[in-house]
């Protein structure tokens, strides 16, 4: 009988965390280790004429400064792997250890210093003179795309870095004969990830067994391990990565940087444990980042407001380099149709590199820039047939007698876009209840009686998780009796140790306390990919389940044999394995056997032919590989008040409806939504990473960068449903990203829906006071509702 799966268990991380004994990369203190510190480019664009280390060499705590010149040439020859790569990518370029002759960011790295300390490293860059010659910037994508733009690379021949359609249907030809046609056009921010802890590295090597070690704050040590053995020309046995405790990841903790590469080889060259901690502007200007689109959109609708055709035109900026290729477009294109049916749809996509620093996956990956395009045409057509939006999605939405629902597409894995079970209608009938939907326009008439300016807004979410190619886990028996869990998966936050004790205790049916969760160790687990996309509790999850599964029957079966009794007569309690109540035991044998004496048994004796002829030892492992996405999806539903007099939002409730399937652990999953909520807000009103005409940051502090704070998160209030996938053994979803993506679109909506008395549209993300602000004032010069201009340029923060 299931005792932990989808019980409110208390994370097992939390006491180390909250006591203070949490092991970070920066908390790694090793004898004699050295600090390092890279020097970056001021320029967005230039060519490196010369850099002078002289005086930076010959200060006292230095012990070494490289440049390009100075690497080996290994790291001389070849840039970075381009991961993820496609057929639709006309320029595959990726960044080298430091640059060697033109600089394409500001932040890109020029030369490392290694010193005793952090601070020295940081006086002795200051020594260095770099003689760069400033060239042109490239750095708005959409001017960036043009014929005879400035090009970003020197020796590209242009900067297109890929052109490709997504398509079903014939969605020109669906346009030109439909009875009604919107026009929009949007523009979404450039945002950073900003996690808590920055990335970090810290590497030693140990001539005596000619291993390296790295650790990093990763979401992919497996990735970094593999990256370090292809930069550096090593054997994978001669290198171990490990990924302590990180706090948070967010997706740019997934890339493999510079950084990665040039710590560990600095180890190696100098003999010496090497550490570097990344500063806050550094995660400013050198972190990947996400979400500079462009785009211009037409929708095509009946009198009922039925879709009949989408299409979408984007330019999408994927900065100066494609560590991840193009997944982020190429993600937010499949997700755009989420729980609609869409007849006709068709988006094309140009991804332009900028000088700017390299955009990648982040929260979400695309898809909060599909669901807010898809949301606000949504919207417009209920403005246009003066229809509540409610019922506009209820008219389109996918029903459950629909499902496994074909949408027409082929998604990033390759394979066709298939939601494989859910429920839509019922997920979004359950958040509209939750907040009283019914009764808002009566409290919206009573507000706007005493002068107060509320509204709600609605977002939809269809989310593919759980993406391949695999993950493993492998159970044992411990010489503790306890039961060991060895899995690949790194951990931000997600409570991997938790979940997977969960699902191990049932699945061998022992007590949570017995279970022991090792993750995120290359020299634990052999192989893994890595915690992204909201992926792990599908992949790993059901590695877990099945070796547990097949453990509790080898020990069961070991048992029988040594009490003389059936397997089915038999109990697993923690550390034995006992007789059931009734069972008579064997003559002459006991009533229990202890685990260690199981292993033992299962190890043979030394010398002696061995009686098991399976494999020795109590250990099982196994490796999940899905068959294709499973789809969670969500509504977001949120009630804003707006200040008209100084443009400021407040959030009165905030309601998710989610399904993730079968859910590990609510507590978990309602964590991770609500952390979720927090980064979507974040979206919505703060998070603006803006750059000058001549590529440089402008909000490259927390002083400029704004994030929500504790006053600006409300309490999210979560209904959950289950719908189990059919895809895997445990019936999972994934949960990590649904409470971000939906949660722009739906918050602007709230925000427009506040303001409709003075005619407002809005078709961008962030908006801030002063923005709210002009909104009004423009609509009021614009005459009215339904005429005022739409708003899609980047202004002012």
């Amino acid at each position: 009988m299931t005792k932990y799966f989808g019980a409110r268990v208390e994370r097992v991380e939390d006491e180390a965390l909250i006591t203070g004994h949490g092991r970070y990369t920066g908390d790694i203190s090793l004898p004699r280790m050295l600090a390092a510190h890279f020097l970056r480019s001021v320029h967005a664009h230039a060519r490196i004429k010369g850099i002078d280390v002289s005086k930076a060499r010959k200060m006292p705590g230095v012990h070494a400064v490289y440049t390009f010149a100075d690497l080996p040439q290994v790291l001389r020859e070849k840039p970075f792997p381009l991961f993820v790569n496609s057929p639709v990518i006309k320029q595959g370029r990726t960044w080298h250890a430091l640059v060697e002759s033109e600089a394409c960011y500001v932040g890109e790295p020029l030369a490392v210093i290694v010193a005793d300390t952090r601070y020295i490293a940081e006086d002795a860059a200051e020594l260095i003179v770099v003689d760069y010659d400033p060239l042109p910037t490239a750095s708005d994508c959409r001017k960036a795309v043009l014929d005879g733009a400035t090009l970003a690379h020197t020796d590209a021949p242009d900067n297109l870095a890929s052109v490709f359609t997504i398509e079903t249907g014939d969605a020109d030809g669906a346009i030109k004969t439909a009875p009604h046609v919107h026009h929009e056009s949007l523009w979404q921010h450039r945002g950073c990830g900003h996690a808590m802890e920055g990335r970090a590295v810290t590497a030693v090597y140990d001539p005596n067994d000619d291993l390296l070690t790295s650790w990093s704050a990763t979401q992919g040590p497996y990735l970094v391990k593999t990256v370090i053995g292809m930069m550096l020309g090593l054997d994978d046995t001669k290198i171990r990565v490990v990924a302590p405790d990180v706090g948070g990841g967010f997706g740019p903790k997934g890339i493999v940087y510079q950084e990665d590469i040039v710590v560990p080889w600095l180890a190696r060259e100098l003999g010496r444990p090497i550490g570097w901690v990344e500063d806050r502007y550094e995660q400013s200007v050198a972190t990947t980042q996400e979400r500079d689109e462009y785009a211009e959109a037409d929708v095509a609708y009946d009198d009922q407001g039925k879709l009949i055709a989408i299409r979408v035109s984007v330019i999408h900026d994927t900065g100066a380099y494609l560590p991840w290729g193009v997944i982020t477009p190429m993600i937010g294109a499949t997700t755009l149709p989420g729980p609609y049916v869409l007849p006709n749809y068709k988006m094309v996509v140009t991804v332009a590199l900028t000088n700017k620093v390299a955009t990648s996956p982040l929260r979400g990956t695309g898809r909060p820039q599909a669901v807010f395009t898809m949301e606000r045409l949504l919207d417009r057509i209920a403005q246009a047939l003066d229809l509540d939006p409610v019922v506009v999605r209820e008219r389109n939405m996918i029903r459950p007698d629909q499902l496994p629902y074909e949408v027409g597409i082929v998604g990033r894995d390759g394979s066709p876009v298939t939601y494989d079970s859910g429920d839509y209608p019922k997920c979004q009938r359950m958040a509209l209840d939750k907040i009283d939907y019914a009764g808002f326009s009566a409290r919206q008439r009573t507000a706007l009686e005493k002068g107060r300016y509320i509204g709600i807004g609605i977002a939809n979410l269809v989310e593919a998780t759980g993406l391949g190619p695999y993950e493993g886990a492998s159970v044992r028996v411990l010489t503790s009796g306890k039961i060991g869990v060895f899995t690949s998966a790194a951990s931000q936050g997600q409570s991997h140790k938790t979940v997977f004790s969960q699902i191990a205790a049932d699945r061998f049916g022992t007590e949570l306390q017995e279970i022991e969760v090792t993750t995120a160790d290359t020299s634990k687990f052999p192989i893994g990919v890595g915690t992204f996309a909201s992926r792990v509790a599908v992949n790993t999850g059901s590695s877990v389940h099945e070796a547990a599964t097949k453990l509790r029957g080898r020990v069961l079966k070991l048992a029988a044999k040594e009490l003389g009794v059936r397997e089915e007569d038999l109990d697993i309690v923690p550390r034995k394995v006992v007789l059931k109540d009734g069972v008579k035991p064997t003559r002459n044998r006991p009533r229990e056997i202890a685990l260690t004496r199981l292993l033992t048994l299962s190890a043979g004796v030394p010398g002696f032919t061995s009686e098991d002829k399976g494999e020795p030892g109590l250990t099982e492992t196994a490796f999940f590989s899905p068959p294709q996405s499973t789809y969670s999806n969500a509504t977001h539903v949120v009630e804003v008040e707006v200040d008209p007099e100084i443009g400021n939002v407040e959030i009165l409730r905030y309601v998710v409806g989610h399904d993730c399937g079968k859910v590990i652990n609510p507590m978990v999953v309602d964590g991770q939504i609500q952390g979720g909520v927090a980064h979507g807000i974040g979206n919505a009103f703060y998070e603006f990473m803006d750059y000058d005409e001549n590529g440089q940051p402008q909000t490259h502090t927390l002083e400029e960068y704004l994030l929500p704070g504790i006053l600006d998160v409300p309490e999210v209030e979560i209904v959950q449903m289950e719908s189990p996938s059919p895809l895997n053994p445990i019936g999972v979803k994934g949960a990590g990203e649904a409470g971000t993506i939906p949660a722009a679109a739906a918050i602007i909506a709230a925000v427009e829906n506040a303001l409709g008395p003075f005619g407002v549209r809005i078709a961008q993300q962030p908006i801030s006071a002063q923005q709210v602000l002009g909104f009004i004032a423009d609509a009021k010069k614009a005459g009215g509702p339904g005429r005022a201009p739409v708003v899609h340029e980047p202004m002012e923060m």
